[in-house]
This record gives C-alpha cells, sequence and structure tokens, in this order.
C-alpha cells in the first residue's frame, strides 16, 4: 500500500474492535485519523470491554500517524456536525470516512 502521508481520515466507533483495527491500520501508512467514539476514560465505558478513543489515538502516534481523538456520540446530530467542523476548520478536507 501507498503511504497515507498528508491524508485525513475520520474513524468512528475507534474505541476498540474493528474500528480501532481500521484507525491503526491508516495510522501505520503515516494518515492522520481523528479517532472518534464515546469512550474517553476507561470509567466512561457504557459497555464493560476494554478500550478507549485516547489509548487508541496514542497507539496510531506510536506506530507512525497523527491520532487526534475526539469524543462524539454519532446518534447526536449536533455533535456529528462538531466533529466534521472541527476536522474541516483544523485539517480543511476529509479524505477518508470510516463509519
Amino acid at each position: 500500500m501507498e503511504s497515507l502521508k498528508g491524508k485525513v481520515a475520520v474513524v468512528t466507533g475507534a474505541s476498540r474492535g474493528v474500528g480501532k483495527g481500521i484507525a491503526l491500520g491508516l495510522g501505520e501508512f503515516g494518515a492522520t485519523v481523528y479517532v472518534t467514539g464515546r469512550t474517553v476514560k476507561k470509567e466512561d465505558a457504557t459497555v464493560p470491554l476494554p478500550g478507549t478513543i485516547n489509548e487508541t489515538a496514542e497507539e496510531v502516534n506510536k506506530i507512525g500517524g497523527k491520532g487526534i481523538p475526539i469524543r462524539c456520540d454519532h446518534r447526536n446530530d449536533i455533535e456529528v456536525k462538531a466533529l466534521f467542523d472541527r476536522v474541516l476548520k483544523e485539517r480543511g478536507k476529509i479524505d477518508i470516512l470510516v463509519n
């Protein structure tokens, strides 16, 4: 796969599972990855599962990408709009969206 350096990705549900795996895969190839989900700290978890957006973002940073954690409840349209407004303000584009 070619480098994703300079590419901007938004990955929803990236605290754990498939979302986390995709975020890490994008980070491995150098992408800037906005890691989104509801679990910022372990104490915030609504289910007894490991993983937070902060942990995933840190892992993205360690493997060569740029991980940016943003708490977002994707059931809430206002939070979703705020997420995309922020990404566009900070980066000016979104190249990859994984939902």
